[in-house]
């Protein structure tokens, strides 16, 4: 297992969803394997992911992404992947049932914060989010200015 001098696992980030924090009140995050096959996980270590658009869902009793955008793999031939197919999240059943009943009753969503490599292993940080609605958004950024404003104050004394 590869570690960094501190003991900790080595995480290689590939891509982030800056959207997301902005759109959605984040209510919990889990971290999920993926499922992929190699000429994505070579086209990922390239670090051509778009993380942007992708959503999850659940369909029969499994979690699903949907929307990731991995560029195909130059030197793949013709047993290269299709950029937005749909890959499946490897999650515990019981992370699994949680989700169907916040996804269906609570109408969440399912939103990819992160994608990255964790010990040689590709991994997804998989948020459960509430969508903002504009006024919501725009406190938000007057809280972000006041903290800004509080900073630079203390800064100059």
């Amino acid at each position: 297992m590869a570690k960094d001098e501190s003991g900790a696992p080595k995480i290689e980030t590939i891509a982030k969803n800056r959207r997301a924090r902005h759109d959605y009140h984040i209510l919990e995050s889990w971290e999920t394997g993926i499922v992929l096959s190699g000429t994505e996980v070579k086209s990922l270590r390239e670090g051509k992911a778009n993380i942007s658009d992708a959503y999850g869902t659940v369909r029969d009793g499994e979690v699903y992404l949907l929307n990731l955008h991995i560029s195909p793999y130059e030197q793949g031939s013709y047993n290269n992947h299709e950029p937005t197919r749909t890959r499946k999240l490897l999650l515990h059943r019981r992370e699994i049932r949680r989700l169907i009943g916040s996804v269906e009753r609570e109408g969440l969503t399912l939103i990819p914060l992160e994608l990255y490599f964790k010990n040689g292993k590709a991994k997804v940080a998989l948020a459960l989010g509430k969508g903002k609605k504009q006024h919501d958004k725009r406190e938000d950024e007057k809280a972000r200015d006041a903290d800004r404003e509080i900073a630079r104050v203390f800064r100059a004394r």
